[in-house]
């Protein structure tokens, strides 16, 4: 299982209505520690080179709703941007950082600017060894649909119009070509870099100590009965991609309300169909509202399909704080950031971190690891930790 060493950073947003973004940083560098890391060349002769820490970590932040003040908060609480709005870089070359955020249209008219802020991030990024990448969520596709329920007038005004607001969400308009491109329904975030790069789909055949240490990112949640579920996450970001094409190109329906709700286009899969279902991945709200041991009989099956170890979501807010269920595989991340909801100010932080535990060379499926999971939610003033898991593992899983 030997495999070159990659830093992770990642950020989520949930946005003009809600999005993750996921930022990726490969490191070229090789190694992680230096030498005189690992006790000095002595330590190197030794063979231990390969037995390396390793730390990981992704911040999530849910649900913006169209609120830049708060959102800037939130990107500067969390680290991620700097007093100048920038990538801040204050992340540690042995770790690995990421954001949850959402942006909607309905609280405001800071829908261009929040987009703006997030394409500028995702540029600034690899400048700094990252890869940006970001999910849509409902409001996205209401907005693709031409269901403008929650899109105030003066928002409208902001692009210049009806018709320039279409325009700049088609498939050649700057938002609907960076959802296109840059935007998946879900997300499927490796901890451990032999698991491959973000949305590398799970292997059901893997069935070792680290085949699920990866965590799953979505707006609304992945119901036990949806069957587009597997091969997680390539089905449902497949089905995906194909109704945002079918939406973007066809001829922009005038926008309800006032005008009839224009649906989805007769052309639309089933597959399709069931993506924007209620119980489907962008609407989802079972985990959050269903009786919590009814729910926990259910989530073992689903991160088994698809090969995670939590479940992490936004839509449903609380406005008081994060959300831990069955034992933290379950994490709802939507706190009412948006001055339209008088939440709180929040964000997620999932520490993972693996560790040698063998005290002298050993040969690689020898030797053990103690890999760790910490589950914060991070406020203004305080963090709480919801979950910390500790595990011991036997075997060649290195970082080298």
């Amino acid at each position: 299982m030997s495999t070159p060493y990659h830093r992770y950073l990642f950020v989520f947003v949930l946005c003009a209505s809600v999005y993750f973004l996921i930022l990726y940083t490969p490191d070229k560098g090789g190694n992680l520690f230096t030498v005189e890391d690992l006790g000095g060349t002595e330590m190197a002769q030794e063979g231990r080179l390969g037995q390396q820490n390793y730390t990981r970590t992704i911040v999530g932040i849910g649900d913006l709703h169209g609120d830049l003040p708060n959102a800037l908060k939130v990107l500067k609480m969390t680290n991620v941007i700097d007093d100048d709005n920038n990538w801040s870089g204050k992340i540690g070359k042995k770790h690995v950082e990421g954001v949850s955020t959402t942006a909607d249209d309905y609280s405001g008219d800071d829908t261009i600017a929040l987009y703006k802020l997030m394409e500028k991030l995702r540029e600034q990024a690899p400048r700094k060894g990252g890869l940006f990448l970001s999910t849509l969520g409902n409001h996205e596709v209401m907005n693709a649909i031409g269901d403008w329920r929650y899109v105030y007038n003066s928002e409208i005004k902001t692009f210049g119009g009806v018709e320039a607001r279409q325009a700049a969400l088609s498939s050649t308009g700057w938002l609907g070509k960076a959802w296109a491109q840059n935007y998946t329904i879900t997300n499927r975030l490796p901890l451990h870099p032999s698991l491959g790069a973000p949305n590398t789909d799970h292997n059901p055949a893997n069935n070792d100590g680290v085949s699920h240490a990866a965590l799953s990112f979505v707006h609304g949640g992945l119901a036990p009965d949806f069957p587009y579920l597997t091969p997680y996450p390539s089905s449902i970001n497949s089905i995906g991609r194909s109704l945002l094409h079918k939406l973007q190109t066809r001829p922009q329906p005038p926008p309800h309300p006032p005008n009839p709700y224009p649906g989805l286009p007769a052309s639309a899969t089933v597959a399709e169909q069931y993506l924007y279902d209620g119980n489907g991945p962008l609407w989802y709200r079972g985990w959050a509202t269903e009786n919590e041991n009814e729910a926990c009989k259910k989530i073992d099956d689903v991160l088994k399909r698809t090969g995670t170890r939590r479940l992490v979501m936004g839509h449903t807010p609380t406005f008081t704080n994060v959300v831990s269920r069955c034992n933290g595989k379950v994490i709802i991340i939507d706190t009412g950031i948006s001055h339209a909801y008088g939440g709180v100010l929040s964000g997620l932080s999932i520490t993972y971190s693996l560790s040698p535990a063998t005290p002298e060379p050993m040969a690689k499926h020898q030797q053990r690891w103690v890999e760790t999971e910490k589950v914060a939610a991070v406020y203004e003033q305080t963090t709480k930790v919801l979950v910390e898991e500790t595990r011991e593992l036997v075997g060649d899983y290195g970082v080298y």
